[in-house]
């Protein structure tokens, strides 16, 4: 008996894997979020599978219902919304989970920074704007964020700032932030992202808050905040220049194998064709 931790991805029940789905429909037990996991997705549980709606749950009852199924010697389709790897809580069920025995695997999704990207039309990386971006969250009346990961801190980068959890915070966000990046830094809000009631803003560091405020936005959103959001005068990437392609049409790879890929020997040397850079298959 396994628990699958899947990322079941950010709303959009065709944002989803296929091993996901093949998990999902196979394991009779199914603990999952009611108000995050679509019931698009729930609909692919097995017939007369135990669906277990955490929304109201503590970890203790969470823990309890994958340790009764472990003893019952039934996988449990544990679903997550968006990735496993972002603000998930998966982190101590895990620790639970390893000091009972039970084993688990784990699979990723679509986290909810990659749907709202795509809702923006939006690559978070620029050549020779931005190369960096900081998943973070606002802290009040949450778990304290560790020494050295407060806004402030983070905000010195100058990076790229996507922020979960905060918009219950927006105007500390923007008083905090306006220091750093300008009041006319380009920012950005999208809400439900991949969902029919999808909502996406642009705007600038200085009207986040009205912003957010106007349009009623609460919760499942996210804010951005850097240059990168308007980058328009910029380099191409090393990826699409002549020297790289010029290196692959002199070494170029071998077609894919049956069974799985192939060539990835050849991606240093080709990765290393301008003078040393190590870029070229990035797109940055």
């Amino acid at each position: 008996m396994t628990v699958h931790f899947i990322g079941a991805g950010p709303g959009d029940p065709e944002l989803i894997t296929v091993k996901a789905l093949r998990l999902i429909e196979t394991s009779p037990v199914c603990l999952y979020a009611g108000a995050l996991v679509p019931g698009e997705i729930i609909a692919h549980c097995p017939a007369g599978a135990r669906l277990v709606d955490t929304a109201d749950m503590d970890l203790d009852a969470i823990i309890a219902e994958m340790a009764d199924a472990h003893a019952r010697g039934q996988d449990v389709a544990r679903l997550q919304s968006g990735d496993l790897s972002v603000f998930s809580a998966v982190s101590e069920q895990i620790r639970r989970l390893e000091a009972l025995g039970i084993p688990y695997t784990m699979t990723p999704g679509v986290p909810a920074y990659a749907a709202a990207a795509a809702a923006l039309g939006q690559e978070l990386t620029v050549p020779t704007v931005g190369q960096t971006v900081v998943l973070t969250r606002a802290a009040r009346n949450a778990t304290a964020m560790p020494p050295g990961e407060e806004l402030e801190s983070l905000a010195r980068t100058g990076a790229l700032l996507v922020l979960h959890l905060a918009t219950n915070l927006v105007e500390q966000v923007v008083d905090t932030l306006v220091p750093h990046y300008g009041p006319g830094c380009p920012a950005a809000v999208v809400a439900m992202a991949s969902r029919p009631d999808e909502v996406v803003v642009r705007t600038t560091l200085a009207d986040l808050a009205s912003q957010v405020r106007g349009r009623g936005i609460r919760r499942t959103a996210l804010l951005f905040v850097g240059q990168v959001l308007l980058a328009g005068d910029f380099a191409d990437s090393h990826l699409y220049s002549a020297a790289c392609a010029a290196a692959r049409r002199a070494d170029p790879l071998p077609a894919p194998l049956p069974g799985g890929p192939a060539g990835t020997e050849r991606l240093d040397s080709i990765a290393r064709t301008d003078s040393g850079d190590e870029t070229a298959l990035t797109g940055d």
